[in-house]
C-alpha cells in the first residue's frame, strides 16, 4: 500500500507559483496562532504578502501562504516539505491558480469592481498577522545588524524584543533549522525574553547572526545575544 504522502510526481504538473499550499497541517492548533507560526517560519524565505488559514471543516488542516517573489516560494516549499510542524509533518505544493492578492499585482484580477487603490494596496504586505508600521517606516523581515551589546560567546542564546504573541513552538521552529540545535527556554511572566540552547558556541554563533533582527512581526525585530555565564 503507497502511502498517502506519496504525492510529490502529481506536483510535477503544478506550474511553479508565488502561493503555495500546505496540508496535514495540525487542526488542533487555533487559526490566528497556526497564520502567526506559518508566518514566523516561511518569512525567512522572502517577503510574504498574505497568509490565509480558514477553520471551516472542508479546510481544516490546510493554509496558503503568498510570497512576493517566485523564488521565495520554490526555496520554501523546498526546504520546508516534511517539516515537523505542531509535531505533524507539512505536505507542501505549488497552489494551482494564482491567489487573488498576486492576481491584483500582476494586473489579471477580473473584478473590474475593485478600485484601484486596492490593487495598490495589494503590493503592501497584506498578512492580517502583523500591524502596519508607522508611516514612512519600511518593514522587512530582517533589520539591518545594528550593533547590539554582546557578552563573551557561549552555547546559550538571549533573545529579547519578541511580541506578546510569540511561544515555544514558534522560536522552536526559526531555530532548529540550525544544526546543533538543543531546546528553547521561556521566561515565565516576561513574554518578551527568552533563552535557545545550542551543543556549542559556534553553532549558537550561527543562529544569532542568522537570526539577528528577524521580525516575528512588524514592529518587533528580535534581538539576539550571547546569554550572560
Amino acid at each position: 500500500m503507497i502511502p498517502s504522502f506519496c504525492f510529490s510526481d502529481s506536483n510535477m504538473d503544478i506550474r511553479p507559483n508565488h502561493t503555495i499550499y500546505i496540508n496535514n497541517i495540525n487542526d488542533k492548533v487555533k487559526k490566528e496562532e497556526m497564520k502567526r507560526s506559518l508566518y514566523a517560519l516561511f518569512s525567512q524565505f522572502g517577503q510574504i504578502l498574505e497568509v490565509v488559514a480558514m477553520k471551516t471543516m472542508k479546510m481544516r488542516g490546510q493554509a496558503f501562504v503568498v510570497f512576493k517573489e517566485l523564488a521565495a516560494s520554490t526555496n520554501a516549499l523546498r526546504q520546508l516539505q516534511g517539516f515537523p510542524f505542531y509535531n505533524k509533518p507539512m505536505r507542501i505544493q505549488y497552489a494551482k491558480t494564482d491567489s487573488e492578492v498576486i492576481a491584483k499585482v500582476k494586473g489579471t484580477y477580473g473584478d473590474k469592481e475593485k478600485k484601484k487603490d486596492k490593487k495598490k494596496k495589494a503590493l503592501e504586505p497584506a498578512t492580517s498577522l502583523i500591524k502596519k508600521p508607522a508611516a514612512g517606516s519600511a518593514a522587512p523581515v530582517h533589520s539591518p545588524a545594528a550593533q547590539v551589546p554582546d557578552n563573551p560567546p557561549n552555547y546559550i542564546l538571549f533573545l529579547n524584543n519578541l511580541p506578546e504573541e510569540t511561544n515555544e513552538m514558534m522560536l522552536s521552529m526559526l531555530f532548529n533549522q540550525f544544526p546543533g540545535f538543543k531546546e528553547v527556554r521561556l521566561v515565565p511572566g516576561k513574554h518578551d525574553i527568552a533563552f535557545v540552547e545550542f551543543e556549542s558556541d559556534t553553532q549558537a554563533g550561527v543562529a544569532k547572526d542568522a537570526l539577528q533582527g528577524f521580525r516575528i512581526t512588524a514592529t518587533c525585530a528580535m534581538k539576539v545575544t550571547y546569554a550572560k555565564k
